[in-house]
């Protein structure tokens, strides 16, 4: 394969602005060469900002996946459509990086699992938080038993009022869901991979629909339209893993508490715990005292990942999935791991929805 990757967006909406294209576009081993999206003046504008001479546009992501000439897409749409145009694109022989949460469902999840087999291309999602300094070391720290059997986990992705008011993030149809599968995925997915824990056997969750019902609430883009807020507000949920650890995901755009952290966790295990708030602190007992010690991740960076052209955690992101292509390895986010992720989360809104814990097959 050659050492430049021409890689396609589907969607090409703000996320693919926001993150995606920004971090391809400094990436020395893409070239960006064509663009879709069903609004063609989105395709057209990040074309003309990011494409390589002569980039093609589209608004059938069908006609682009003809192409064979592109070696990866990366899939920036609404959540319902992930798992169909991921799934056309492997069958398509591309590479792809789906955007988290993997796929609505998790029949659709299992799906893309077993075509990324039965096709043999590389599948990710853009579970980017794992890219950030802080989780990168506080990884090495999991890694190294420098906290023992971690045993009791939270997982948090609260705002105190945030609610996104743009795009189909309120469509319940279009997204499957609120903050739980948009937010409280990253959280989950940083959680269980610091645990290295990926067998969960029962959840049990509550969703909240207490302030999306409000007029002219105060939130950090303007207020909500009550009437297309059809996702829920906040979510919780309980995981119990199959060695008896437990997990307590919370997840809100919306409450009315001044503890708001996002895409952080918190760890305690046997020989010592770990928490992202405010920074990433360590604490542990040493000589028969209690520590506590402040990780300064500004001094001596590391460059977890060659080639990144740049300190972000998207570009690091961006960087160690191209690479993957590359050395023919495997992703850093493979699609099993984020297939339980989603797994739990639809399993905290079937708990919701009957009132009863569920468990599932590990």
């Amino acid at each position: 394969m050659s050492q430049v990757l021409k890689v396609a967006l589907i969607g090409c909406g703000g996320i693919a602005n926001g993150k995606h294209l920004p971090a391809l576009s400094r990436n020395q081993n893409v070239i960006l060469v064509a663009f879709c999206d069903i609004v063609e003046d989105r395709a057209v504008q990040a074309a003309e900002k990011y494409g390589a001479p002569g980039a093609k546009t589209y608004t059938d992501y069908n006609e682009l996946l003809k192409d064979q000439e592109i070696d990866v897409v990366h899939v920036c749409t609404p959540n319902d459509s992930h798992a169909v145009i991921s799934i056309a694109a492997m069958e398509a022989d591309k590479h792809v990086m789906c955007e988290k949460p993997m796929a609505k469902t998790a029949a659709e999840a299992r799906e893309m699992v077993a075509v990324a087999k039965r096709t043999g291309k590389k599948l990710s999602i853009g579970y980017n938080n794992r890219f950030r300094p802080d989780s990168q070391y506080l990884k090495k720290v999991c890694e190294g038993g420098e906290l023992g059997e971690i045993y009791y986990a939270r997982a948090h992705a609260v705002r105190r009022r945030a609610v996104p008011t743009w795009g189909v993030f309120l469509d319940e149809e279009k997204q499957g869901g609120g903050p739980l599968i948009d937010i409280g995925t990253h959280a989950l997915d940083l959680t269980l991979w610091m645990m290295d824990n990926y067998k969960p056997v029962s959840v049990t969750g509550s969703v909240y629909h207490k302030l999306g019902q409000k007029e002219n609430a105060a939130n950090a883009w303007g207020p909500w339209d009550p009437a297309k807020f059809t996702v829920e507000d906040s979510a919780m949920g309980f995981i119990k893993m199959e060695n008896g650890a437990t997990i307590s995901l919370e997840a809100s755009w919306a409450l009315n508490t001044l503890e708001v952290d996002e895409a952080k966790c918190t760890l305690s295990g046997t020989e010592g715990g770990a928490d992202m708030k405010g920074g990433l602190r360590i604490n542990g007992e040493e000589k028969s005292r209690l520590f506590v010690k402040e990780i300064d991740l500004k001094a001596g960076g590391v460059a977890f990942y060659e080639g990144s052209g740049g300190d972000k955690d998207i570009d690091v992101e961006a960087a160690a999935w191209i690479n993957a292509i590359l050395d023919d390895t495997d992703p850093v986010v493979l699609p099993e791991q984020a297939l339980v992720v989603t797994e739990i989360l639809e399993a905290i809104y079937e708990s919701a929805r009957t009132g009863k814990t569920v468990y599932l097959n590990s």
